[in-house]
């Protein structure tokens, strides 16, 4: 026993020791694999930044996605990239804000900015479209609270701006995502849930005013909305609460 190994070793200082190595690794690979969207760092004129921290990118990893939708490689190039923005510098360095040249709302910049997201809707696990609208669902209805179609849609002017024809629900979340409101010229419009208020005799949407619901971005389809509507409809009523008029985009003081 007296020319054992381990009698003269500290097994304890090893295993906290080995700990320590394991720790540093874990996180080295985990900051590495969040490193796989959003690189290169860019600068502000779109060229790639000379910092891009502690940590090197990693190496190409291309996943399978489901449903026959092919293969998406990451790091690789930016898909939701955009292009010739209506947006202007107002100074050279980085960091400095952009200004809209145009309808910040119509355009999708600032906080009415949208990705380029697929151009498909999303589905659950066996392949359906998540959002479908109620009004096509015979095993869904309202069960608690006020259904709200058949009411008018108030915008953040005070005007009506149409009537709540639908509703459309996550189908496996059993949560409703969007109305559906049908607007002055006859078209159909989404309203992110979360942008209405529901009272009992009409909807509220402050975030725009009556006239700018024909503006709202629309689905290719009656029955699906895609994950790339679906940014830039929530993108529109968002940048709504800055951009809606002149005096919100004012000053206070």
């Amino acid at each position: 026993m007296e020319n054992a190994f381990f009698g003269n070793f500290d097994l304890a200082s090893l295993s906290i020791w080995l700990f320590w190595i394991f720790f540093a690794l874990l996180i080295y690979y985990l900051q590495t694999e969040n490193m796989r969207e959003g690189y290169p760092l860019e600068n502000d004129d779109g060229s790639v930044s000379a910092n891009q921290g502690p940590f090197p990118l990693p190496k190409e990893k291309t996943f399978k996605l489901m449903h026959g939708r092919g293969e998406v490689t990451v790091p690789g190039k930016d898909v939701q990239a955009r292009d010739n923005l209506a947006l202007r510098q107002t100074n050279a360095a980085n960091g400095y804000p952009f200004e809209p040249t145009g309808d910040p709302m119509v355009d999708g910049v600032g906080p009415a900015s949208w990705a380029k997201r697929r151009d498909l809707p999303e589905l659950d696990g066996h392949g359906h479209p998540k959002i479908v609208p109620m009004g096509q669902m015979d095993d869904y209805r309202v069960s608690a609270g006020r259904d709200p179609r058949g009411l008018a849609v108030i915008a953040g002017d005070g005007a009506a701006a149409g009537t709540v024809t639908d509703m459309w629900v996550d189908a496996p979340e059993q949560l409703v995502r969007y109305l559906e409101v049908e607007v002055a010229d006859g078209t159909a419009r989404l309203v992110p849930i979360q942008m209405a208020k529901i009272k009992s005799d009409r909807v509220v949407v402050n975030s725009i005013f009556a006239e700018q619901f024909t503006k709202v971005p629309v689905t290719k389809s009656p029955n699906q909305v895609t994950l790339l509507e679906e940014d830039k409809i929530s993108g529109f009523y968002g940048g709504g609460t800055l951009y809606a008029s002149q005096e919100r985009t004012d000053p206070l003081l």
